[in-house]
């Protein structure tokens, strides 16, 4: 089968893999329908998430049509389902499972020695994410194997096209968890650092869960241009100071709510020398992030607020203001998203019209395509903003 390699730092490739194989009985195989490129893929496009290796099959935002299933799924998961493929590997039974912590599953992930090694504990496994998540192959490809997929997969109805189904696997979720777990209250203002694809969702759950007025936070006009049209009050970085716009936004008290949807790759500007103070000690390899944001949502968050964190950071971050964090009070979330947990909801969301996750799709182009695009999605050329790919 054609599937997107990994083969070192900026070099993904079209390649002819194996097919996958059933190894376990609750396997299920998936002919891949749709795909997508994800931003916290451009973490290992760039090789800043250690544990990636050449041949690796790139790829965590996928659904299909099942095409081969274990004797073990019991008909749970059958042959001709449409089914999306969540990133999170589950396998529903475990203590962290049952409790609806999905993304840290305690026996999905193959590799859990490294990530005991790396993380203190093992947490889920995922596809398509590096090797400190089990090296699953991930699902830029036209077949996809599928552990644990009577609990794993989201079957979804005929009728709805992949376009605004495919996002249940990963960003719709992410940006919803975001938003719940800020616990958003009527009177609140919540600040949103980020306009990519997470951030458009977590606009737009913000705003589905009541929020006074959301505060969408970018440098790209047609970003910028999407999150004003959900109903967002937008800043551009290159030309508005952050500080001061939300102070004069909720008269000088900051923000109740801030969600970073951006992470270890915070834009580099000398407007901004903490950037460039970041990117330099990643090139000598002193630091893995650039926490730009995570500092700026300390300082401005209102005393007693709450950080929520759904972008991804991937090791270690230097010059983090522990100090005004903890005398301010301020409460941390963050997390992979515990997806299972919310594609149900967010199904019936889709079916009942309150919301079409297709709107964030700019480019949509054939699987063999997939390497010119992740340039174009890292450069944001042609005002890229999702890509989806059809094997």
């Amino acid at each position: 089968m054609r599937a997107l390699v990994w083969h070192g730092k900026e070099d993904i490739r079209c390649d002819t893999v194996s097919d996958p194989e059933i190894e376990d009985g609750r396997d299920a195989i998936i002919k891949v329908t749709s795909c997508a490129i994800c931003g916290s893929d451009l973490h290992l496009f760039h090789n800043f998430i250690p544990a990636m290796l050449p041949g690796d099959v790139m790829g965590h935002e996928t659904m299909g049509e099942v095409v081969e299933t274990g004797r073990g799924l019991n008909g749970k998961v059958k042959k001709g389902d449409r089914v999306v493929v969540p990133f999170t590997i589950v396998c529903g039974e475990c203590d962290q499972c049952k409790r609806g912590y999905f993304s840290v599953c305690q026996r999905s992930n193959r590799k859990k020695h490294l990530a005991d090694k790396v993380f203190g504990h093992t947490t889920a496994g995922l596809f398509g994410y590096t090797h400190l998540t089990g090296g699953y192959p991930g699902g830029q490809a036209e077949y996809l194997r599928v552990p644990f997929a009577d609990t794993t997969v989201q079957k979804v109805p005929e009728g709805i096209p992949d376009e605004k189904l495919l996002f249940l696997s990963d960003i719709f979720p992410t940006g919803w968890q975001a938003a719940v777990q800020a616990d958003i209250q009527p009177t609140d203002t919540v600040a949103i650092w980020g306009c990519g694809p997470v951030g458009q969702m977590a606009i737009r759950s913000a705003i589905l869960l009541g929020a006074e007025q959301v505060v969408a936070i970018d440098c790209l006009p047609e970003r910028l241009e999407m999150a004003e049209a959900a109903g967002a009050i937008t800043i551009n970085f290159e030309t508005e100071n952050v500080v001061e716009r939300l102070n004069e936004l909720t008269g000088g008290e900051g923000p109740e709510k801030c969600i970073d949807c951006i992470g270890m790759e915070s834009h580099v500007s000398p407007a901004m020398p903490d950037t460039v103070y970041d990117r330099a000690k990643q090139i000598l390899l002193a630091e893995s992030d650039r926490p730009h944001v995570l500092r700026e949502m300390i300082y401005v968050c209102r005393p007693g607020g709450l950080i929520s964190i759904p972008g991804v950071y991937g090791g270690f971050a230097d010059k983090v203001p522990m100090g005004a964090a903890m005398n301010k009070g301020l409460t941390f979330r963050m997390g992979q998203t515990h997806v299972q947990r919310w594609t149900g909801d967010l199904l019936r969301r889709i079916e009942e019209e309150q919301i079409d996750p297709s709107f964030v799709i700019t480019h949509e182009v054939p699987l063999d395509r997939g390497p010119e695009m992740y340039r174009t999605f890292r450069d944001k050329q042609d005002s890229c903003i999702k890509v989806v790919l059809k094997p």
